[in-house]
């Protein structure tokens, strides 16, 4: 019998399996976007949900934990349309091939979400919605405008506050539809007609709450270029205050509704009232203050005035005229003074300093330099004389003719060179021998060494 020897492989145990598998799903395909029918919906009493998303070919199961569900605007139901945001993954104790689900809509809702969220993502890279582009509110408001429905419930909310905070506020109302397919375009007419006009200082534009749906005409683009191309600041005022639409991102000031908007652009009466008094009070310190500042002033130019009359003003020019009469009778003594002590001094300097004088002191100098140099060569000589002899004695005890003298002598080679061994000459060699009167010149015959003990 044969055996085939099948190639060495690692076996994955169930649980490896299913990791890789949930690690391939997670890693490949992300999050993505999925429309379904709900069925089999629980909601645990963890606060998890679980439910399976099926169309008429497949389903699948799905998970939406907690932390996401509690964000949810709709309650799910079997039957019910939606549109999920899920990652893909895999149950591994089961095996299961599973949705986590972290965003979920009514499809149509989701739908416009989807719409909304692409449209705001392209006007925000334009620039629309930069804060430099926003325009301050007016301190003091004069007229409002108004864009919305002229017989919506938005625009007698904003009549009622403006009549019970500031009936003095002129009201412009820009009529308009605010729902339905056409109500985009004639919002932006309306808006584009009251910045053309230029007869208010302040455009509200809204409307009153409802569905997605229903404010879905102040997210189409239209409006948020009218807005944005609007010279008159802009409140936008859409619903209620968890609505938000692409016109509040653009519009110089959101308010969460159109009474808030109201709100924003009229001072209370009471409140004016106040500011009026604060004012008052404020001016009446002032002037009070101006007119203190103007009395003091006034007493100040008094008094000058008395100064510099022309009486006064002689009677101080003559006091002046004798102080400096005085000073100058008393610089001048002090300059003479001060004068003829400097002629004394010069003069004794001239007598120190004269000609004569300096040339009988330069003739003593002179004779005492004179004597000082004489008796200086005298006793230089003197001192050279004794050195000389002493130098001459010394040379006389080392010198060889005083050697001679006594009777020894000198014999040299025909060179010159003292002969002081028997090694230095030669037989025949003619040497000279120097005595005490002359020299001696001789021919060696012979040479005799020293005779040395054994």
């Amino acid at each position: 019998m044969t055996h085939v020897n099948a190639p060495q492989q690692h076996i994955l145990q169930v649980s490896e399996l299913t990791k890789k598998v949930r690690f391939i799903l997670e890693s490949e395909l992300r999050t993505l976007w999925l429309c379904g029918e709900i069925s089999n919906f629980i909601a645990a009493s963890s606060g998890h949900w679980y439910l399976s998303l099926k169309d008429s070919k497949a389903q699948v199961r799905c998970a939406m934990f907690k932390g996401n569900n509690r964000y949810t605007r709709i309650r799910p139901q079997n039957g019910q349309q939606v549109l999920v945001k899920a990652k893909v993954s895999l149950y591994e104790p089961r095996g299961d091939f599973q949705l986590i689900i972290e965003q979920m809509e009514d499809a149509g809702d989701g739908l416009l979400r989807q719409k909304f969220e692409l449209l705001k993502n392209q006007l925000q890279a334009e620039g629309l919605f930069d804060q430099r582009y926003k325009q301050p509110l007016p301190d003091f408001v004069k007229t409002v405008g108004i864009v919305t429905s002229s017989t919506g419930a938005a625009v007698q909310d904003i009549l009622t506050v403006l009549k019970r905070r500031n009936p003095s506020i002129e009201v412009i109302i820009y009529p308009t539809l605010v729902q339905g397919d056409a109500a985009s375009e004639l919002i932006s007419d309306a808006i584009y007609d009251a910045n053309e006009r230029d007869e208010c200082d302040v455009l509200i534009v809204g409307r009153g709450g409802g569905s997605l749906e229903d404010l879905w005409a102040f997210n189409e683009e239209p409006v948020v270029r009218a807005i944005f191309d609007c010279d008159i600041p802009v409140i936008s005022a859409v619903g209620h205050e968890v609505d938000t639409a692409l016109a509040d991102y653009v519009a110089d000031m959101r308010a969460p509704t159109p009474s808030a908007a109201a709100e924003l652009v009229s001072d209370d009466n009471q409140h004016l009232l106040t500011k009026i008094q604060h004012y008052r009070q404020k001016l009446v310190h002032l002037i009070n203050h101006k007119l203190q500042r103007s009395s003091a002033h006034q007493q100040l130019l008094n008094h000058k005035l008395a100064l510099t009359s022309p009486e006064q003003q002689l009677r101080g020019q003559q006091q002046k005229a004798d102080d400096l009469h005085a000073r100058l009778l008393q610089s001048l003594n002090v300059q003479q003074s001060q004068l003829q002590t400097s002629i004394a001094m010069l003069q004794q300097r001239l007598m120190a300093a004269s000609p004569k004088q300096k040339i009988h002191l330069a003739h003593s100098k002179l004779d005492d330099f004179q004597g000082r140099l004489v008796r200086g060569l005298l006793q230089c000589k003197d001192n050279k004389q004794q050195q000389l002899a002493r130098v001459a004695q010394n040379l006389n005890i080392v010198s060889p003719l005083a050697t001679i003298a006594r009777g020894y002598s000198i014999t040299r080679d025909s060179n010159g060179r003292i002969i002081r061994s028997l090694e230095q000459v030669a037989i025949n060699q003619t040497v000279t021998t120097q005595i005490a009167d002359g020299q001696i010149e001789s021919v060696v015959t012979n040479k005799q060494y020293k005779a040395t003990a054994d």
